[in-house]
């Protein structure tokens, strides 16, 4: 919600190329700088789940989930904490190489020009992995200082601040941002015991980044940003950190031949130590300790805009990524102590080419696109140590290369100056991380095995839509219907007590889980988004329904008919902003529907509203007073639960008060 404009700091945003023309007949909703710098200490997780649609796999968010379970996907294409929706930044894909979860606290909000949501499968120029969509996030540029700094509940501490300068024949942008906390006591008050306690937080990172004009018509972007992120998950022994650093480089021709050229590389570190208790919550005791998660990628993009003539966009262009990654891990504890060492990874890689052709011709506007990727996974391995005799066992898997089409075909008319119909169909793909062919992992009593022979997703989908536009007034509605062919799933194959494969032993109350291929998902829904603004009034809404329904057979035959995990059938926002002479005041609610924890969908998820809060008052030309207020009424809102009934829920209640500067 818009808080307060600051229109000292001068916001230049700067892409490759201009938006394409084929994104006019898509689903598409943007959230706007205001909004970012608003979000202060929420993060952009937090502001994303504002918009019609999109998930994060679980209701926690980055200041308190597990880092693993922070995938990110849209239209009720769930249940795997990998993401299912594409997220990049200035082109470049962010998702995790080794696990393809999201690094939220490597984003600030405020150094961000906008975010731009493009729903719906068949990417072309984003390449694989945007199944049900592709988020892009924007820089922002320009010059001056501008910084904020909040305190909030549980000794919370926020703060960001940036400096942009000319320099040479462009523009530096400099900037920082940090937070900490001490957290609050995730497991539920009911269930806790002595061994429970607050999960602290700390995280900080910082991007320097030039964009200008090397010649006539040729424009440089470079950038180079790090992050550090610590978290604890309410027990002792399950604290973990992920530190990372990428680089890129990207040159834009901005001639009558429009192109752009991108490079890029990637670096994650990723530690992390879990824990069990006992039956009374007294003691925790560790399970596991990942001790050396590192992931790599490297990866490129190259776009040609030629001219083809008055109303017809064409475009030409290749990219590819190949990721590295592996878990060492220290298991099978007895008495403290480890008894195994285990590693487990692997590279992949996928590049392609791509074309796509929009003609519009008067209030008809067509487009098709087609995609051709080759992708390989290799150099798989599962190795186990015994620490207690030294006996080693290895596991090679054979490497695979295989060539995949993607398409999309998609045409819109302008019925009026106010209203627009559009429609598209396309075939989308994702490849499997290597966290999810390679590595098991424990979740408290729960375990799960990897599986180095999982297959592609493929995704099937159509979708029609109208818009409508009138004065400080706009709705938008679409109806989709996707199938997800060969969705990667955990598929409970056992319980506890019990010894099972790849995992080991298994305690009463917990399942044993194998990642595996189901037949499909079938997700048929509506999405609605609309706002109107009069005067100092602005009105905000959206609507996402969708029913999502796993088809399966075999040893998954006991999930044919349910709902994927952590999937919910309706989700909707409101908001009512109101600003006037540097006084601004705005109030969001949020409400997700019932969702289930676990793939059986036995383990409930209550439905959950929230309301958030915010007020701002200009002290002087340069300074603000910003008070925020997360989950004002402090709703329960469960984010998981586990087969002995331990339930464990989102952030409370959290009141923010803050300064923010501009010069």
């Amino acid at each position: 919600m818009p808080i307060l404009a600051l229109p000292a700091e001068i916001v230049v945003t700067a892409r490759a190329l201009p938006d394409p023309a084929a994104e006019r007949l898509l689903g598409v909703s943007r959230i706007d700088r205001d909004r970012l710098e608003d979000a202060g200490g929420l993060g952009v997780e937090q502001v994303l789940r504002e918009a019609a649609g999109v998930i994060l796999f679980r209701r926690s968010d980055a200041r308190s989930g597990q880092p693993t379970s922070q995938g990110v996907t849209l239209r009720a294409l769930g249940g795997n904490a990998a993401s299912r929706a594409l997220l990049v930044l200035d082109g470049v894909p962010q998702s995790d190489p080794f696990g393809g979860w999201i690094n939220w606290p490597a984003y600030d909000p405020a150094a961000l020009a906008a975010v731009r949501i493009v729903r719906g499968g068949g990417s072309v120029a984003d390449g694989p992995g945007a199944l049900a969509g592709t988020i892009h996030l924007t820089s922002a540029v320009g010059e001056g200082i501008a910084g904020s700094v909040e305190a909030g509940s549980r000794s919370a501490l926020y703060g960001s601040a940036r400096a942009g300068m000319a320099l040479g024949p462009g523009s530096l942008l400099l900037s920082g941002y940090g937070g900490r906390g001490e957290g609050f006591v995730p497991v539920e008050a009911s269930v806790r015991g002595p061994a429970d306690r607050a999960s602290p937080y700390a995280y900080g990172g910082g991007r320097v980044r030039w964009v200008g004009e090397v010649a006539a018509g040729l424009g440089l972007e470079a950038a180079v940003s790090g992050f550090d992120d610590r978290r604890e998950r309410g027990l002792a022994f399950t604290d973990n950190r992920t530190r990372g650093a990428d680089a890129s480089l990207r040159l834009v021709g901005r001639g009558e031949w429009g192109w752009s050229a991108l490079v890029y590389g990637q670096r994650r570190e990723f530690e992390s130590s879990f824990a069990s208790t006992d039956r009374t919550r007294t003691t925790a005791t560790r399970t596991a300790l990942q001790y050396d998660v590192p992931g790599r990628a490297v990866g490129w993009s190259a776009e040609l805009r030629p001219p083809v003539g008055k109303g017809t966009e064409l475009r030409l262009g290749t990219d590819g990524r190949r990721m590295t990654g592996r878990s060492d891990e220290f298991g099978a504890y007895s008495a403290g102590q480890p008894t195994r060492d285990r590693s487990a990874g692997g590279k992949s890689a996928h590049a392609g080419l791509f074309a796509e052709l929009t003609w519009q011709e008067g209030r008809f506007t067509l487009s098709g696109t087609a995609r051709m990727d080759r992708w390989t996974i290799s150099d798989g391995v599962l190795r186990d140590r015994s620490l207690v005799t030294g006996t080693v066992s290895e596991e090679r898997v054979p490497s695979r290369r295989v060539w995949r089409p993607t398409a999309r075909v998609a045409a819109g008319a302008s019925v009026s100056e106010r209203v627009a119909l559009r429609t598209a169909a396309y075939l989308g793909w994702r490849l499997p991380t290597l966290n999810e062919l390679f590595r098991p992992f424990r979740a408290g009593t729960d375990a799960v095995a990897a599986n180095p022979l999982l297959t592609p997703e493929r995704l099937r989908g159509a979708e029609v839509g109208a818009d409508w536009r009138r004065g400080g007034a706009s709705v938008s509605v679409t109806a989709f219907a996707n199938r997800l062919l060969d969705p990667i799933a955990n598929v409970t194959l056992g319980t506890g007590p019990g010894t099972f494969p790849a995992v080991g032993f298994v305690a009463a109350g917990g399942s044993y889980r194998q990642r595996r291929n189901l037949d499909r998902i079938d997700v048929t829904g509506l999405e609605a988004a609309g706002s109107w603004t009069r005067g100092e009034w602005t009105l905000g809404g959206s609507l996402s329904l969708a029913d999502a329904r796993v088809r399966a057979t075999g040893a998954a035959a006991p999930l044919d008919g349910l709902r994927p995990a952590q999937t919910s059938s309706f989700g909707a926002g409101a908001s009512v902003n109101w600003e006037r002479g540097g006084r601004s005041a705005g109030v969001q609610l949020r409400h997700s529907g019932r969702a289930y924890e676990d793939d059986l969908n036995r383990l409930s998820l209550p439905a959950a509203t929230t309301v958030d809060a915010a007020a701002a008052w200009s002290l002087s030309p340069r300074v603000a007073m910003t008070v925020r207020a997360e989950n004002l009424f402090d709703a329960r809102v469960i984010a998981g639960r586990t087969g002995d009934g331990i339930t464990e829920r989102a952030t409370p209640r959290s009141l923010w008060l803050g300064l923010r500067l501009t010069r």
